[in-house]
Parts: C-alpha cells; sequence; structure tokens
C-alpha cells in the first residue's frame, strides 16, 4: 500500500487534469437541486412514473473563460415555415404525353425523304417526304370531276340537280380530308386543276426525331410507323424514394434537380405521379417528376441529384447540432444566461435540412446550447453524482476550480489495494490530517467513483459509492466494485458533525476491460 501522493503534490501533478475536469464541477451552481426553470420529470411510459430514463442531470454554471474553453455556441429555438428535403437520385426520360407518331392513312410508294437523320430537330408543319399512291391520285380525280361537274350544273333550272352537284363535291372534299392530307396540297389541287402525282407529308409537332423508316422507294402502308418525334420542351426524371420516405411525398409537392453538368444550375419542377408498388430488391418507390426544358438543356438518360421538398409548415426548429441522444432519449441544454445551462429533456420531430422540429420541451426563444454538447453533459452527470458537493459560487473563475480541493481543515491522501485500483473489488483507503500533520479523527469519510455516459460506446454512467470505516487515528478504508477499467473521477468527502472539513477531487486510472 503506496499513498498515490501527498497533496501539495498531488495538485501539482494532476493541475492539467484538474484543470479540464474539476473546473466546471467547481464552479456548478447547483448540487441536487432541481432548476426552478426545469420542465416535468419524463414519464416512465413502462409504468407511468416520472422517473428519468437515463442518467441524471444537474445544472450546471460555467465561467466565460470555462465557455469559451470548450468552445460553446448557442442558437435561438424560433417557430418558422419549413419543409424537409428528401435527397435520391434520378433519370432524366422523354415525357410520354409528347411524342407523336408519323403514320399514313394511305398505302403508296415512298419517294423523297427530305428528314432521314435520328435526332434531327423538325418544326411543326415541316416537310418529311414525298409519297406516290394510286389510290390517292383517283380521289384527286373524283374530286376534281366533282368540281367540274358543279360548275356546269350550278345554273341548272332542275330542281335538285344543283344541289346534288355541290354535295357530291363537297363529299370528295371530304375524302381528300380523311387521307390527313396538308392543307397546301389541296390548295394546289384546287388552283391548278391537275391531280398531283407526288404528295408532300408534314410533321404533326416540333421536336426530335426519334427514330424513322421512311426509306426512298420503299411501299408504305397505313400499319407503318414512319417517324417518331419527341418534343423535348418538357421531360420527366425518374427518381427512386426510400420505403420510409414516401409518406412525406405528395402529388403537386415542389422538387428540384442539379445535374454535374451544369455546376450551380438549379431545375425546378414538381411531383407528377407516385408509383402503387414498392420495389422488393431496393425498398423503394418510383416518383415521377415533371420539368420545363426550355433549350433541351436535360437530355433523356441524364443522371440527376433529385431534392423533393415536403412543407411541414410552421414548426418550432433548433439547429440538427444543439440535439444530444443518449440512445434513450434526447437532450438539449438551455442556456439562461450568466454561464447557466439547464439540461433539458425534448421530443424531436422530422429534420428540416440542418434543423431539426421540437415538438415538446422548448418554447420559441429559448437559447439553446448547440456545440460542446458532450463535454457539458459530461459535466452535468458528474454533478448530479456528486449531489453532495456544494461548489463555490458562481463566477469563482479556474483560480477557485484549483483550490476547490484544498481542504479548509484537513488534507485527505488516497491508496487503493490493489494499487492500481483494477476492474472488481477494491479496498479504498484514505489517510485525514490537519494543517500540522496530525491525524483528523471522528470523521465520516465518503468515497464515490464516478464514470460519465458514453452514449457513442453504447455505455451507460456507471457510479461506485461507499463510506468508510475508521480503522485507526485518522485512518478509514472500505470496499468498492468497479464495474469497468477507464479512467474514473474520484470525490472524496469528508464530514464531522455534519460539517465538511475536507473533500478532494481527482481521477484515478483502473485496470482491467470493460
Amino acid at each position: 500500500m503506496t499513498p498515490f501522493v501527498t497533496r501539495r503534490r498531488l495538485i501539482s501533478i494532476l493541475a492539467p487534469v484538474l484543470a479540464a475536469i474539476v473546473a466546471a464541477g467547481a464552479v456548478a451552481y447547483w448540487g441536487t437541486h432541481r432548476s426552478p426553470h426545469a420542465g416535468p420529470a419524463p414519464m416512465n411510459t413502462a409504468t407511468g412514473d416520472t422517473a428519468p430514463a437515463g442518467p441524471s442531470l444537474q445544472p450546471i454554471q460555467l465561467t466565460p473563460q470555462r465557455l469559451q474553453q470548450i468552445g460553446v455556441t448557442t442558437a435561438v429555438a424560433e417557430r418558422k415555415n419549413v419543409s424537409d428535403d428528401i435527397r435520391t437520385t434520378g433519370n432524366v426520360e422523354v415525357d410520354e404525353r409528347r411524342v407523336s407518331s408519323v403514320h399514313l392513312r394511305f398505302s403508296g410508294w415512298i419517294q423523297q425523304v427530305y428528314v432521314d437523320s435520328t435526332f434531327a430537330h423538325v418544326r411543326k408543319g415541316q416537310p418529311l417526304f414525298t409519297i406516290y399512291s394510286p389510290e390517292l391520285v383517283t380521289t384527286e380525280q373524283e374530286y376534281l370531276l366533282a368540281k367540274k361537274n358543279q360548275r356546269l350544273l350550278a345554273a341548272s333550272s332542275v330542281p335538285g340537280v344543283s344541289g346534288g352537284a355541290t354535295s357530291l363535291l363537297e363529299a370528295a372534299r371530304q375524302r381528300l380530308a380523311q387521307w390527313n392530307l396538308p392543307a397546301r396540297e389541296i390548295a394546289a389541287l384546287d388552283a391548278t386543276g391537275e391531280p398531283r402525282q407526288e404528295l408532300e407529308i408534314d410533321s404533326p409537332a416540333a421536336g426530335y426525331v426519334t427514330a424513322w423508316h421512311a426509306l426512298p422507294q420503299t411501299y408504305a402502308q397505313p400499319q407503318t410507323q414512319l417517324y417518331t418525334i419527341a418534343d423535348l420542351s418538357r421531360v420527366w426524371v425518374y427518381a427512386a424514394v426510400l420505403q420510409n420516405d414516401i409518406g412525406r411525398v405528395h402529388v403537386g409537392n415542389p422538387a428540384s434537380v442539379t445535374v454535374d453538368s451544369y455546376p450551380g444550375r438549379t431545375f425546378r419542377g414538381r411531383v407528377d405521379a407516385i408509383w402503387p408498388q414498392v420495389d422488393e430488391a431496393t425498398r423503394t418507390v418510383k416518383v415521377r417528376l415533371a420539368f420545363a426544358n426550355p433549350g433541351t438543356t436535360l437530355m433523356p438518360g441524364m443522371f440527376v441529384t433529385v431534392a423533393l421538398e415536403s412543407p411541414l409548415g410552421s414548426q418550432l426548429v433548433i439547429p440538427s447540432a444543439a440535439v444530444f441522444h443518449t440512445g434513450t432519449r434526447a437532450l438539449v441544454f438551455v442556456d439562461h444566461g450568466g454561464g447557466y445551462l439547464e439540461p433539458r429533456e425534448i421530443r424531436p420531430g422530422q429534420a428540416a435540412g440542418d434543423q431539426v422540429v421540437v415538438l415538446h420541451g422548448l418554447n420559441p426563444g429559448d437559447r439553446v446550447v448547440t456545440s460542446a454538447n458532450f463535454l457539458i453533459d459530461s459535466e452535468s452527470q458528474l454533478q448530479a453524482a456528486l449531489g453532495s458537493f456544494t461548489p463555490p459560487p458562481p463566477g469563482a473563475g479556474a483560480a477557485a476550480a484549483m483550490s476547490a480541493g484544498a481542504p479548509p481543515e484537513a488534507a485527505i491522501a488516497l491508496t487503493t489495494d490493489p494499487s492500481p485500483a483494477h476492474k472488481g473489488n477494491n479496498t479504498v483507503r484514505v489517510t485525514l490530517t490537519d494543517a500540522s500533520g496530525q491525524p483528523v479523527t471522528g470523521a465520516q469519510v465518503t468515497v464515490t467513483f464516478f464514470m460519465p455516459a458514453m452514449p457513442a460506446m453504447g455505455m451507460a454512467a456507471m457510479r461506485a459509492e461507499e463510506a468508510l470505516k475508521e480503522i485507526g487515528t485518522g485512518r478509514f478504508e472500505g470496499t468498492l466494485v468497479l464495474g469497468s477499467g477507464g479512467t474514473w473521477q474520484v470525490t472524496v468527502v469528508a464530514r464531522r458533525q455534519q460539517q465538511i472539513v475536507a473533500r478532494q477531487q481527482l481521477t484515478v486510472s483502473v485496470t482491467g476491460g470493460r
């Protein structure tokens, strides 16, 4: 059994550690009392009792120097209109409602082909090819004959003759129209009075030729698809949305896409349709988005990044960095000013970008800590575990923090058996001496070992406390069971007649695994 070190030697060796660990606890504003600003204790949903669901926390107060040292920043909870963006990827496709096919309503031989390449751009009404059709020529001749007879019989005095000739002419004109001939071809037929051997067939829409089968000197029939023309002034984007997110997507919601080809440019559209089926392999739902496409910037086949906006309306939000997740609950630290920080449990809602909706636990205007939350949480746990320790008044500063370990009446020397301490059973011994080196007797000595929770590693807070028995003049002993190896924060408090005569805080390294 070898003492770790005398009081003065201990402080000189552990000064850096004490400055980081003890300073915040030494200037803590609260001990065991609950903050008047704190809300109701969290409800245990299993039993209905109001009991904490995780490590106990206490409000603390830090000096301005300490706040700056650990880099504390804050933000204000505010109510505003927010939306939740769902990020995914997608592919650009042709808008199927803007695809036109070129078919004939009669048979014939194609003569000249004016548009003879895929992805050629055509205007609406632009000639595509010419065709010779015997049956069309016959219909033209019938039309010209009916037109001639109508002129000859127009002045007839025989009842019904003039009207019959006019009816025949109109019927012949209707047959030409049913062949879907361009208006200019009928006009040319009227002007020349001669049947046209070759007729020009025009494009029914503007766009890009995505397929064509009009070859010179080939015989075309009504079922032959000669051209496919796609209007790309509007396009579709098909995106894959995870099953868990599809409930936030609705037809008409805003959407945007970005493409690596156009850095800094965003294309805006809307949700056009949602497939009523989940892909069993990827657990995603197909969502169709519609976008205007001036200049044909978005090309079919392009891979794009998609952002789907889901409006959440007016909500109370705070930065996501302000929420500290312990695994069983979500906490924030409310800044009441003057370095006074209060831990408060909240019920978070949906994320909205780099912010999170708060459903319960905060009010608009509350200021919350957005950085150094882990350090503050550890200090709050430590303060809760050492509830009997009464710190100096707020604003005492780092010097007061260091001197807080110096006993007003007695000095403490701590040893363990084995040395160093290990996971499992340990004998802890404390020796009390006054300023002149004489032993202090008749004291009640309590030793507390504490390790803060580490949610990121799945570890809960651990605490072991023992009231030591006096085994000799100024010497006290007890047994502590430590549940893990690592660095433990140790507090020794000595009282006599309910007054603290000595207190010491230090760290002890414990061997053994977790």
